[in-house]
């Protein structure tokens, strides 16, 4: 049977000791194993980080650009290949998996801009003889820490942008769909990156605790679960690193009466149900504003959701596939069932669902859920699944009041023809990223990517901008080159402009 190795000083390195399975989410079935690292390993990724960060730092910014401009067109060139890849240990159809690729790839482009982002400050003439400027300079070895449902996508969002400013890097990819990291590690070095500047530690908590503790590693960077965030974000903060963590998610998507029925109700099939809802910016809640909204929009979201094919990754046909594991599908079925016992009417079941040839696989049906209520605990938790909600609400004001007081403040999304009550939205909800029109508001390569309250834990977003400061450090230099020699008249007053 296959094993997924770790990918450290430039070459995949076969692990020992202990092992996690990775399955097939289409078949059900184990299809490789991957071992599972310690800190011992931990500690010789980082030396060899440490070591090779160096040399890597000191390289002018435009080349390392180079390097990210050949990274890129590897990318595009293995498309195929990782997209096919990622499916087999995700379940994502290949389109999904591609778009996947594709916005992680968006990214390096934007790191491509390097030697523009790392420009500093200059101020001439400051006082007496006096230039004041500013340089970025890099941390030195950080890492990232990544969930299973996009895993190309967010460790590029990490990765790249922490590497164009001269970092080294440690990711710890999810145990659940590990391969694509080290195929993505192995283009890098193609591409020209030096050995040791990139390196993938395969692991659980055991590598996690060990990343969060090590003193060589500055920063990390963190998507997954709000619970497992809070926690790396405060283990990591106590050890003095600089933190950056991405939580859960509980996306509204808000229904005014003037809106497009039949085009919010597409764009909210392929974001409630895309990827079989696995998507912390999938959106799982829509909100009708008024009885007739409601009514309207529950037949067509009914007629949609009947008309959607689950399939195996590979159907070319297929909406969405399986779930990524079978104890997930089991805990998504257990939501479902707890909706029913707290009262909602279920109005699509998707237990049960069976795909002939695949019975073992761990597919889901579209799931929806009328009449749910703010006091439900499936409302108020991120169920992670193809599962829709409908939440009635009886005006704009109690609509916007949803997503505003909810633990998660990630996206939001709301559908209008009215100009001024989308902006009057936009400016009031209490969410990081907001869609007018738009269902899945994720922000371009050259914005960034951040919710608020139990979804973001870290004063910097992932990204964009806010990517290169967190992955850099401002060093402000004061000179002064005095005319006719040196000064020798002595101050013990602080130094002013006056």
């Amino acid at each position: 049977m296959r094993t997924i190795p770790h990918f450290i000083g430039g070459s995949p390195l076969a692990g020992t000791g202990r092992t996690s399975d990775v399955f097939d989410p289409n078949t059900g079935k184990v299809q490789a194993k991957v071992t599972l690292g310690d800190k011992a390993l931990l500690d010789k990724a980082v030396a060899d980080a440490k070591a090779a960060q160096i040399g890597w730092a000191e390289m002018n910014p435009q080349r390392r650009a180079r390097v990210m401009f050949e990274f890129k067109r590897l990318l595009e060139a293995n498309m195929d290949e990782l997209a096919h890849l990622l499916s087999s240990e995700h379940g994502k159809v290949i389109t999904d998996s591609k778009g996947d690729i594709q916005r992680g790839l968006e990214v390096v482009e934007f790191a491509c801009g390097i030697p523009h982002l790392m420009k500093g400050e200059y101020t001439g003439g400051a006082g007496p003889g006096i230039d004041v400027y500013s340089i970025r300079q890099p941390l030195g070895v950080v890492a990232g820490i990544t969930p299973f449902n996009f895993p190309a996508m967010i460790p590029m969002w990490m990765f790249a942008p922490a590497l164009a400013c001269g970092n080294s890097f440690i990711l710890k990819p999810s145990e659940r769909d590990p391969s694509v990291p080290v195929r993505l590690a192995e283009l890098a070095i193609e591409a020209g990156l030096p050995k040791g500047v990139l390196n993938v530690v395969q692991g659980d908590k055991e590598v996690v605790d060990a990343i969060l503790d090590h003193p060589d590693i500055k920063a990390v960077s963190f998507v997954g679960s709000s619970d497992i965030a809070q926690y790396v974000y405060g283990r990591g903060a106590a050890a003095g690193k600089r933190m950056q963590c991405m939580g859960g998610a509980k996306n509204h998507g808000i229904i005014l009466p003037d809106a497009d029925l039949d085009q919010a109700v597409a764009d909210i099939m392929g974001a409630a149900y895309g990827s079989a809802g696995e998507r912390c910016m999938a959106l799982p809640v829509v909100v009708p504003v008024g009885e007739e909204t409601a009514k309207r929009l529950r037949q067509k979201l009914v007629a949609a959701a009947e008309s959607l094919r689950v399939g195996i990754s590979t159907d070319a046909e297929a909406h969405y596939g399986p779930v990524v594991s079978a104890a997930h599908k089991k805990k998504i079925e257990s939501y479902i069932q707890l909706g029913v016992d707290e009262g909602a009417e279920l109005v699509m079941d998707g237990r049960g669902f069976s795909l002939q040839g695949h019975e073992e696989g761990f597919f889901l049906a579209p799931t929806l859920f009328d009449h749910v209520k703010p006091s439900m605990k499936t409302y108020q938790d991120e169920i992670f699944g193809p599962v829709l909600q409908m939440v009635r609400a009886e005006s704009f004001a109690e609509a916007l009041q949803l997503p505003s007081k909810h633990a998660y403040g990630n996206g939001v999304a709301i559908f209008t023809r009215n100009g001024d009550a989308a902006r009057e939205f936009a400016t009031e909800v209490e969410v990081g990223m907001v869609g007018i029109n738009v269902p899945i508001p994720v922000p371009v390569a050259y914005h960034s990517f951040g919710g608020w309250k139990r979804s973001g834990f870290g004063d910097l977003n992932q990204y964009g901008s806010d990517g290169v400061r967190f992955f850099t450090r401002v060093k402000t230099v004061t000179q002064r080159w005095p005319k006719g020699g040196p000064v020798t008249d002595q101050s013990f007053v602080i130094p002013t402009m006056k």
